[in-house]
Parts: structure tokens; sequence; C-alpha cells
């Protein structure tokens, strides 16, 4: 539960069955139908397309028009709760310097005002302790008027990143990186899940190919990003394999699979002759490097020219999984506002309800 502001006690919170979600829903699958300009999938179409019936250039999962089909969700919802006064508000948590944070928190900001999304901006110093940096995230926790709570990453090495990520109430854990929220999927009882994991899952969703029972390798088992795609995937019923750095031979394992998801961070290391013949690709991953013309650029984990004359569907990177990431964040703020409605409604029900 969430106390109020110089509460001295806590009761459990019981949340209504009513609002658990199920895990993954599809929400509208008209709405998505043209991102990848597919006909409609039959099971066995789609099962034949994975098989590899299909090569040439790969389809397109396009990532921005995939989120502002969310955004267009949120903002409406967002709308309905400002109307009956439920206004939802983010709060980004930095500490130290880094520009590349900087570009990411500017860019949550701008599509959280998109949506009409209160967000509010902290920086601290690099030489912030852990206690006040707790004692930070608890004054926001037992704040009412805060839905969400995102604490930017990378923070300085002296400070335990788990720790404090435990420490954000799991009502508030719009990222779905606290612990419980994490734990949650192996349960396949999934509210608030880690937002890039979800966002992967909803764009292999998208390419029409069914979940259950399709063969799919996941690169990478980093505990935000690897190993929750992992669950999700096998909670849908995929058979489920995971490459890490230990790992022999990667090509092994992914020139068998329906749908390779790459989540490293090392640019080129999946290349065409890697995939399976039609297969389903999402990078995940995020590179800076240097181009032909000397000028930087950002690139994933797969070499996109090669791996698009195998696949059959591929994400761009950057348009594929990124944008998705953050409407994926807006859309659990919304969440995260939903679930401390009826946390504070039933705190003052049974307010209500005590003998006079």
């Amino acid at each position: 539960m969430i106390p109020r502001c110089g509460a001295g006690s806590s009761t459990k919170n019981r949340e209504s069955s009513s609002s658990r979600r199920r895990l993954l829903p599809v929400r509208h699958p008209a709405d998505f139908s043209e991102l990848t300009h597919p006909q409609k999938h039959t099971e066995s179409t789609a099962r034949r397309e994975a098989n590899g019936a299909r090569e040439g250039t790969a389809r397109i999962l396009d990532g921005r028009a995939f989120a502002e089909r969310l955004l267009r969700e949120t903002r409406r919802e967002v709308e309905e709760s400002s109307r009956v006064g439920w206004m939802p508000r983010l709060i980004s948590l930095k500490v130290g310097a880094a520009p590349d944070v900087d570009l990411y928190i500017r860019n949550q900001r701008r599509i959280a005002e998109q949506v009409g999304v209160i967000f509010e901006e902290k920086a601290y110093p690099a030489e912030i302790s852990c206690k006040e940096l707790l004692a930070t995230i608890h004054c926001l926790n037992i704040d009412p008027r805060v839905t969400g709570i995102i604490l930017q990453r990378p923070v300085p090495r002296a400070l335990p990143i788990k720790r404090l990520q435990a420490s954000i109430h799991p009502l508030k854990d719009v990222e779905g990186l606290n612990p419980a929220s994490i734990g949650n999927i192996v349960y396949n009882e999934l509210e608030l899940g880690p937002c890039t994991a979800i966002a992967a899952i909803e764009l292999l969703k998208s390419s029409g190919v069914r979940l259950s029972g399709l063969e799919v390798t996941v690169v990478g088992h980093s505990e935000i990003v690897g190993k929750p795609i992992a669950f999700l995937l096998m909670a849908e019923g995929a058979t489920v394999t995971v490459c890490h750095h230990l790992t022999r031979e990667v090509a092994t394992h992914s020139r068998r699979s329906d749908a390779l998801l790459v989540a490293v961070g090392q640019p080129g290391l999946i290349s065409g002759e890697m995939l399976k013949a039609g297969a389903v690709v999402i990078d995940i991953g995020i590179n800076q490097v240097e181009g032909a013309d000397g000028k930087s650029q950002v690139v994933g984990d797969c070499d996109f020219e090669s791996c698009q004359q195998r696949a059959g569907w591929i994400t761009p990177v950057p348009g594929g999984v990124g944008p998705v990431t953050v409407a994926i964040l807006m859309r659990n703020t919304l969440i995260a506002l939903r679930r401390q409605r009826e946390h504070y409604e039933h705190q003052y029900v049974n307010f209500n309800r005590l003998p006079s």
C-alpha cells in the first residue's frame, strides 16, 4: 500500500481481481494491420511464413506508427481521467551528468506532453548518498500527487541500482523494473511490466505470427530486457532459447528460430546468414557508430541490410522498438493511475464505514 503522508502504519493492499490484467492483451488487432501491410493471416499462413515460405526483402515493422496508435489511446484515457480530477504525473530522477540520458529524458517529456501527462525532472549530483536518494524516493512513494517514478539509468557505480529500483513502490513502478513487477511475469501476472520487453513482444505480435508453439531465440539475458522477454514469450506458449556471452554458437540456435529478438549492445552481431528464411527479427540494440562519411549514426545489433534480405519481418533502428518503449511507458502510467485510484477509493470507502 502507499501510506498517506504522516501515517504511522500500513495495511495490506487488497486489489480486486477485476484490476488484474491478462498478459499482453492484443488490444485492437485491426488497428495495427496496416503497419506491415500484410493480408489477414490465418494460423496456417502465418506458420508457413514463419517456417521460411517467404524469403526476400523483409517487411518493416514500423515502430513509430505502432507507437502513435498506442499514444492515441493513452491520450484519450488521460482526458477521461483528467475530467474526474485524476491527473497523471511522472517524476524523472537523474543522478550525475549523462548527455545520453538527457536525450532520453527530452524524448520522454515530449511524448508525455503529447498525451497530457505531467512530466517533472529532478537532477541530483553524482555525489549524492544512497540514503539521500532513498529518502527522496520514499517521499515520492507517499505523495498521492505522484503517479509514477522513473529512475534514469545509468547511475554512478557507487549507488546500488537494484536497491534503488526495489525502493520504488510497485504501484508507482511505471518502468516495471521493481523486482516484484518482474517476478510477477513468472506467474503470468503482468500489471506493470518492463517497457522494453513488452514493446518487443507487442511488435513481434504485430507481424501476425502466432506465438504459441513458435521457436524463438533471445540473444541477451539482462535482468531488465532479455530475461523478462523470455518469460513473456513462454507465457504465450513459445519455445524459447536464450543465448548469452557464454553461448558457443549463437548461429546454431538462431538459424532454426521462427523469431529472433536481440538485445546485446553490439553492432553487427547478427547477420543475414544467421537467420532462418522468413524469420521475424526484433532488433532491440541501440549503438552509436561512425558511418562511412565520418558522421555518427545509430544502429542496432543486427546488420540490417543482410538481415532484411533473409528475414520475413524486421524492426529498423532507429524507429523500431524505441518509440514503442516510450509509448508503453505512457500506457503503464495510466495503468498505475487506475490502480492508485482504486487503492485510494478503497481506503476512503473503508474509512467511511468506521463506526462513529
